[in-house]
C-alpha cells in the first residue's frame, strides 16, 4: 500500500495506546485486519513494499496520463510512498487526496490533503471529480468488495481512470518456490498459517485474479490487466521478516506455529539462506464511461 521513503520507520507515527501489545512486543489476535496499521512493523511492510512495488505502480501511473493538473485519490494509501509520487507527477495545479481507515504513518502538507475514510463504508468523497481513483493492497482485505469499487467509481469523473492492485496468494501461495531442504519447507509451512490467518479475518486469497470482472461489474470500459512477481533479493527477504513479526501473536495464538519455528525461520531470512517470493501483485485498469 505504499517509493522507498524510510520517514514512517523514524518520525511523525504515534506510539502505540497502552494494551496494544502482549509479552514480548506481541499484540494479542482480534478479529480485524491482520496486517494493521498500529504496530511497529507496519511501517517496515511499507518500506519493502514500496521498494517492491512502486515501481510497478508508477508505470501505470504514466500508462493512465497522470501528469500535472490531474486530480487524484489514493485509497487506503498506508505510508508515504505513493502519495508522494502522485503529488510530484500532479505538481502544484493538481489535487492528491489520500485517505485510510487509519492514516496515523501520513502527514498532510506533503504535497497531498490526508483523511480518514472507510471505502467500504463511507460515501465517496467529491464524487465525479477525479482523473484517477488507486487502491493497492486494499480490496483483499474488504469484506464488501463491490460497495468499496462502486464508491471509487463514483468518485471518478466520466473518462477518469480506476487502478485497483491486489495480491492472488491462492495462485501463487509458496514463500519458496524452490522447496529444496527443511528451511524452505519451514518457510512454506508458515506462509501457508498466515494465509490461513488472512481467510479466517475475512481476506479473498483469489481476489487478484477476479479484477478485470470485477471493474467490468463495476461499469468500467477498455478494461485491461497484468501482473508482477518478486523472486527473491533482500527485499522479498526483509518484507517476509517484518510481516511474520507483525503476525507472530496471531499465529501463536491459533496454535498454528511454535516459538522455535518462528524464530528459526527469522535467523534463516537473516543469514540469507532462503530465496524468498511473493503472490503475485495484479493490477487491473479501467474507464468510467463519458456520460
Amino acid at each position: 500500500m505504499t517509493s522507498s521513503s524510510r520517514t514512517p520507520l523514524v518520525d511523525g507515527r504515534p506510539e502505540p495506546t497502552d494494551g496494544t501489545t502482549g509479552p514480548g512486543g506481541e499484540s494479542p489476535p482480534d478479529h480485524g485486519y491482520l496486517l494493521d496499521n498500529a504496530r511497529a512493523e507496519a511501517g517496515e511492510r511499507f518500506v519493502w513494499l514500496a521498494e517492491l512495488f512502486d515501481g510497478v505502480t508508477r508505470g501505470h501511473f504514466d500508462r493512465l496520463g497522470v501528469g500535472a493538473g490531474s486530480r487524484c485519490w489514493e485509497v487506503g494509501a498506508g505510508g508515504p510512498g505513493i502519495p508522494e509520487a502522485l503529488a510530484a507527477a500532479v505538481g502544484p495545479t493538481g489535487r492528491v487526496l489520500v485517505t485510510d481507515i487509519d492514516p496515523s504513518w501520513l502527514r498532510t502538507g506533503d504535497g497531498y490533503e490526508v483523511r480518514r475514510h472507510d471505502v467500504a463504508a463511507d460515501p465517496p468523497p467529491e464524487p465525479g471529480t477525479f482523473d484517477l481513483v488507486h487502491a493497492r493492497l486494499v480490496l483483499i482485505h474488504v469484506p464488501d468488495r463491490a460497495r468499496a469499487l462502486a464508491t471509487m467509481v463514483a468518485a471518478l469523473r466520466p473518462g477518469g481512470r480506476l487502478l485497483v492492485e491486489d495480491a492472488d496468494t491462492a495462485l501463487q501461495p509458496l514463500a519458496c518456490l524452490d522447496d529444496s531442504g527443511p528451511a524452505q519447507r519451514r518457510a512454506n509451512r508458515l506462509r501457508d498459517a498466515i494465509r490461513e490467518l488472512l481467510s479466517r479475518r475475512g481476506a479473498d486469497l483469489r481476489y487478484g485474479r477476479t479484477l478485470p470482472r470485477a471493474l467490468r461489474e463495476a461499469g468500467l470500459v477498455d478494461v485491461a490487466a497484468t501482473g508482477s512477481f518478486p523472486v527473491g533479493g533482500r527485499a522479498c527477504g526483509r518484507l517476509e521478516a517484518s510481516t511474520v513479526r507483525h503476525v507472530r501473536g496471531e499465529l501463536l495464538a491459533a496454535g498454528l506455529a511454535d516459538e522455535a519455528e518462528i524464530d528459526a525461520h527469522l535467523a534463516a531470512i537473516d543469514a540469507g539462506e532462503l530465496d524468498l517470493t511473493l503472490a503475485p501483485l495484479i493490477s487491473a485498469w479501467g474507464r468510467r464511461p463519458a456520460e
